[in-house]
């Protein structure tokens, strides 16, 4: 039995909810933000047999997908920040970030 833990972002989660339901998998969702752009994400616990685990990372890389985005910088640190003049940078976002951990046990109670 594996465990995937998905990293995706919150505009992903619910389409890939209910992918992975349709799919039969069990999911608990978890609320979790972002370090480098600060914003919402959800982390999903989806635990399945090792043989699912090659079709549940196929409907999260068909669900999630990447986008570009405009984000402000932030401030130069110790710099002066009268003369910084924040210019937007386009980054990709989306996608998901996925760990595959083996599971020794499982109880229900």
């Amino acid at each position: 039995m594996k465990l995937i833990l998905a990293v995706v972002q919150d505009k992903d989660s619910n389409r890939l909810v209910d992918a992975l339901s349709k799919g039969d998998f069990k999911t608990t969702k978890l609320s979790s933000s972002g370090g480098f752009l600060k914003e919402g994400n959800t982390t999903l616990m989806i635990g399945c047999d090792d043989e699912y685990v090659d079709q549940a990372l196929e409907l999260i890389r068909d669900n999630c997908s990447h986008r570009d985005q405009m984000v402000a910088p932030i401030s130069p640190m110790g710099g002066n920040a009268d003369s910084y003049i924040p210019k937007p940078v386009k980054v990709e976002v989306g996608g998901a970030t996925c760990f595959v951990l083996p599971v020794e046990g499982f109880f229900q109670f």
